[in-house]
Formats: C-alpha cells, sequence, structure tokens
C-alpha cells in the first residue's frame, strides 16, 4: 500500500456557461489529460468519476471506448472531485490498476443551487421555513467568525479583489475583468456581511487527471508530478454546517481541520513546507476560514496577512493562484480536480500567466462542501 502514485496527465474545459452538455465537457477533459499523457484510453486500467448533476461518469465509455475497465461512479457534494481522486489513488496503491483516471464535471442552471431537504435527511419544513438557503450559512459563519477574531468586510473584499485579478490571468477561468475591492464591498449585501461579487457562482466544466505507477511514469515523455497525499473526511460532533438543523455549544470542530491534518501526515510534511495552496472559496469569507483551518496560519492572523499580499501570487503563500471558486465559478464535480489541474500546472513551471515565481516544489488543495465533507491532496514535484 506504499506505492507511489503520480499524476502523469492533467486536463480541464473552461468554466462558466457552455452549450456543451456537462458529459460532453468530461469528456474533452479527459481527451485534455490522455493527451497530456501520451496515453491512449485503451492503456487506462480503471476510471473513477461524478457529477452532482450532470449525468452519470460511467457512461462516458460510450464516447472514450467501450474497453471494459472498472469505471466507478463518485457523487460526494463538493467533495466528489476529491473523493474520486481518494478512489483512483487506492486502485494505484492496491495494485488493482497501474494506470487509473479520475475525472469530476458539471452543469448546473442559474442561480443558486437549490436542494430539497429530503436529499439530506431534514424534514420538509427546514426548507420552508428558508434554512436551505446556502447563503445564509455562509453569512452566519463568517460573520461569527469575523466577530472572535477580529476579521473586517475589507479583509473580505480583498479577498474577492484577488480572485477576479487572477482569475484574468487564467485563460480557463469564466471571470476574467478586475475587480477593486470597492466595487465588491457596493456590490449588494446578499447575506451579511457577503456581497454579491464575494460569491462563487454555480457553472459549467470539467476536469480530469491520469495517475499512473512509478513504472509506467518512467516509459513515457512528460513530466510527472507526485501524489503525496489524497485524504477525504466527513464531519464530527460539534461541527458548523451547511445544511446542519442544530449546533451544539463548546468548542466547535472542523471537518477541514481534519481532513488537511491527515493529508499531511501521509505526505510526512506539514503547512510550512507548502509553497502555494488551493482553498475551497464558494464565498471570500471561506478562504479567510480555511487558512487557519488548514494549519496555514493562526485564526485572526489573516486580516494582516492578506493586507500584506502574503496570499498573492508572488506572496509568501500564494493562494487560489487561478482565481478559485470566485473566478471559476462552481461545477461542483469538477472543482475539486480543478484545483490539483492548477498545482500540477504550477509545479510543472506551466500556468503562464499566473505562475508562481520561483520554481514552487510542494502544493496542497482543499475542498469543503454540504454537509460537512472535505477533501485535500498534497503534491510535490
Amino acid at each position: 500500500m506504499s506505492t507511489d502514485v503520480l499524476v502523469c496527465g492533467a486536463g480541464r474545459t473552461p468554466f462558466g456557461r457552455s452549450e456543451a452538455s456537462g458529459r460532453q465537457l468530461a469528456v474533452s477533459a479527459v481527451n485534455a489529460a490522455l493527451a497530456d499523457a501520451g496515453i491512449e484510453w485503451s492503456r487506462v486500467r480503471a476510471a473513477f468519476g461524478g457529477s452532482d448533476s450532470a449525468g452519470l461518469a460511467d457512461t462516458l465509455v460510450a464516447q472514450l471506448g467501450l474497453t471494459g475497465l472498472p469505471f466507478v461512479n463518485v457523487k460526494n457534494g463538493c467533495a466528489t472531485g476529491g473523493s474520486a481522486l481518494v478512489s483512483a489513488v487506492n486502485a494505484i496503491r492496491s495494485g488493482m490498476a497501474d494506470v487509473v483516471l479520475a475525472v469530476g464535471f458539471d452543469k448546473h442552471p442559474r442561480g443558486a443551487f437549490d436542494p430539497r431537504p429530503e436529499d439530506w435527511g431534514l424534514g420538509a419544513e427546514y426548507g420552508s421555513d428558508g434554512l436551505m438557503v446556502t447563503t445564509q450559512f455562509f453569512g452566519m459563519k463568517i460573520q461569527r467568525y469575523m466577530h472572535d477574531h477580529g476579521i473586517t468586510p475589507l479583509t473580505l473584499a480583498r479577498v474577492a479583489e484577488k480572485a477576479y485579478r487572477n482569475g484574468e490571468l487564467t485563460p480557463e477561468a469564466w471571470r476574467r475583468k478586475p475587480v477593486s475591492a470597492g466595487e465588491i464591498l457596493d456590490s449588494g449585501m446578499v447575506s451579511d456581511p457577503l456581497t454579491r461579487f464575494m460569491f462563487c457562482s454555480p457553472g459549467a466544466g470539467a476536469a480530469a487527471l491520469v495517475l499512473c505507477s512509478p513504472d509506467v511514469a518512467r516509459t513515457l515523455d512528460g513530466p510527472s508530478v507526485t501524489l503525496r497525499s489524497a485524504a477525504v473526511r466527513t464531519r464530527r460532533y460539534g461541527s458548523f454546517e451547511v445544511f446542519s438543523p442544530s449546533i451544539p455549544g463548546g468548542e466547535l470542530t472542523s471537518v477541514s481541520r481534519d481532513a488537511s491534518a491527515a493529508a499531511f501526515e501521509e505526505a510526512g510534511i506539514g503547512p510550512g513546507d507548502i509553497d502555494l495552496c488551493q482553498l475551497q472559496d464558494t464565498e471570500s469569507g471561506a478562504e479567510v476560514m480555511h487558512m487557519a483551518e488548514c494549519g496555514f496560519c493562526e485564526d485572526g492572523e489573516q486580516e494582516r496577512l492578506i493586507a500584506a499580499g502574503a496570499t498573492e501570487i508572488g506572496g509568501a503563500l500564494p493562494v487560489n493562484t487561478d482565481g478559485g471558486c470566485i473566478a471559476n465559478g462552481e461545477p461542483i464535480g469538477a472543482s475539486g480536480l480543478r484545483q490539483v489541474y492548477e498545482v500540477v500546472q504550477q509545479l510543472r513551471g506551466r500556468a503562464g500567466e499566473h505562475q508562481v515565481p520561483g520554481e514552487p516544489r510542494v502544493g496542497f488543495t482543499h475542498v469543503y462542501g454540504a454537509p460537512g465533507v472535505s477533501a485535500c491532496t498534497v503534491l510535490s514535484r
């Protein structure tokens, strides 16, 4: 179970609105990843993938090729891509396969997500009372965090400002127009203290990775990146989560703390060894909280770090160098793998205008989603 796992191919589509179906986007991302690896579809020995609302991943074989390989569907909210990746890693480590695909994709309609309480183990009244509105949860969570740790609305605006600035430099991003902190603060309150331009938008897109064993990697021409760890965790008692009908008193637990700690332990390194990271930013408050929850700073230090430019592309710890969810939008099934794609490109030195300077060597990714699930990875070159 200690076999190294390498990312030998990575592909994604542009994110945003698309005339193509979610499945068509997925096929494009898979073909891009295969071409990047220099591997034919017939060489893939197992596949794992999924979407939240765009169809079944295993049906992609109708377009990719009917080779008879095992293809497992994954559906785990915003952690769908990360969960597919963990499964792909374990397939290689267990000896099940030496070349494995992980793919995530989605295509969401305009407007906010529209979940049904019954699908989340909640009564219908939970929805009729307005508690299924995710923007309310994010507003309440960051409001509490700001009160406890001295974070200001200007810091939230600066996070989103950075996202749009990085998105301008990322060809596949949806939002590619810079927006100032002042414009973000004045864009209209959605759920206090979060304004319209602080949120990401549901959209369409796909991302795929080809993983392989060291023996296979040695036969390939392109540069591979080592996937040092991949971990998924669900919430523990005491967490404050979207779609949670109650919250206990006392100190809160955090599924993101648990998942990131597991990923660092498996990789044998700590947050101080990371050169760049991708953190879930459903809205700008999430990025602020996840900086601390994933171990990159103490609670409350974000105010100073963000003001000093530490999280910029050229800063001490670049965060969401491709613009994150705020600039890319969030096709749920694809977000986690989009993050890994970005880190892979950065470690290869292929990120173009948004390349982190100084030849980064180690990267980290983190996703968080309802109703309290997180997936994290550590990668190195």
